[in-house]
């Protein structure tokens, strides 16, 4: 594996590093449209900069860039501290799915609204009740003339409050088993019949929505992939989803950053136990980078993303959760406090930090989900026992 950067990669990192640092804005956190507005904006910058999706093919609009490339991307957005991207559902899922998919007039609808920002989407795949189990979705579509009517609920719709899209599973024959009668379709959140409700979360943001739908019509052709055929584009969209991780450790190491300036600030920094927890999180994130690269390398020799994205996902997902409790445990009884409190070790930020981490090992697949891939398809155990007829 050779992980040294070709010259036209070096000038693309001096390329990208010198942009962010002169564009790169300050902006408040999201807690409603205005503040949305802004990273929207931010967002149309990176557009007419040409970095909106660097990965996307040239036919697209992106840059055709290959996965180190990307890697560079990242690493230099994350050490410019740039703004969360608010349409990396769009950019990074709907549209690569719609690459695979879809027709050349659905690709010709929604790709420019997407690399543009236009169209901000979000994902409906989650729902009441179903778990971790995809494929236990309830929410129906009725095909009435050249529409789709659909009834149900998602939730843990990341983003929900602001997009103006949605892709999403539907079910559409219910008399054939779980996996088969799936469809993947695409909706306008203005449809008539659309009900959003934010989810307030423990750290005291929405960034999740319930979405309703009550006898929303949806136009036919909206359908992706074929009819009943949509869990096979839903794993398309997943091996999108769980990926490589491309430039995160920068991210972590950020974190982890921020995590000796807390041990310090309560006077931690010689405590052997507290020094031994941070280097082994410090050796955790090289080794998570360092598998990255070697799924990179993988990739670029012509191999495909397979069931061993699992392991980068269960492996970084545990470590973010690690190194916020590594936090909390340093602070001790300070990290009770209110973040208003002047004794407050950050005032809050760790906390939210903190709490949204938990989340790390549910989303884009259960920790427990990611063990059952590993263990059945990528070492070769035994499957576990299903219920007969699923």
């Amino acid at each position: 594996m050779d992980l040294r950067e070709t010259p036209e990669m070096q000038a693309f990192r001096e390329e990208v590093s010198t942009w962010l640092a002169a564009n790169v804005p300050d902006l408040p956190p999201v807690k409603g449209k205005e503040e949305f507005e802004l990273y929207r904006a931010w967002e149309r910058a990176l557009f007419d900069a040409g970095y909106a999706a660097i990965h996307w093919p040239k036919a697209f609009g992106g840059r055709d860039a290959d996965l180190m490339t990307q890697a560079v991307f990242a690493e230099e957005y994350a050490r410019a501290n740039g703004p969360q991207r608010i349409n990396t559902l769009g950019l990074g899922l709907a549209g690569p799915t719609l690459m695979v998919h879809g027709t050349p007039e659905q690709q010709a609808q929604w790709l420019p609204g997407i690399l543009s920002c236009e169209d901000i989407w979000c994902q409906g795949f989650s729902e009441p009740d179903a778990g971790s189990d995809l494929a236990a979705i309830r929410t129906t579509a009725v095909l009435e003339d050249d529409h789709y009517v659909v009834n149900g609920q998602k939730i843990w719709t990341s983003g929900g409050r602001f997009a103006d899209w949605i892709f999403t599973l539907v079910r559409t024959n219910p008399d054939v088993p779980k996996h088969k009668g799936i469809t993947y379709l695409m909706i306008d959140m203005s449809t008539p019949g659309i009900e959003v409700r934010p989810i307030n979360q423990i750290n005291n943001d929405a960034g999740f929505a319930e979405v309703f739908f009550d006898d929303v019509r949806v136009p036919a052709e909206n359908v992706v992939g074929g009819v009943d055929n949509g869990w096979q584009v839903a794993m398309t969209t997943l091996s999108f989803e769980r990926g490589t991780g491309l430039g995160s450790h920068v991210r972590f190491q950020k974190d982890l950053d921020g995590l000796v300036d807390i041990v310090r600030s309560v006077g931690a920094q010689d405590d052997p136990k507290v020094r031994d927890r941070i280097a082994a999180l410090h050796v955790r994130n090289q080794v998570f980078r360092r598998n990255g690269q070697r799924t990179l390398t993988s990739i670029t020799n012509g191999k495909p993303v397979g069931p061993e994205a699992s392991l980068n996902k269960l492996f970084w997902s545990t470590m973010e959760r690690d190194i916020f409790e590594t936090g909390m445990d340093v602070m001790g009884p300070l990290a009770e406090l209110a973040p208003e409190a002047d004794a407050a070790v950050d005032h809050g930020t760790w906390h939210k930090k903190y709490w949204y981490s938990r989340a790390a090992c549910i989303y884009a697949g259960t920790t427990q989900i990611q063990k059952n891939i590993i263990a059945e398809r990528v070492l070769g155990l035994p499957k576990e026992p299903r219920v007969a007829g699923k």
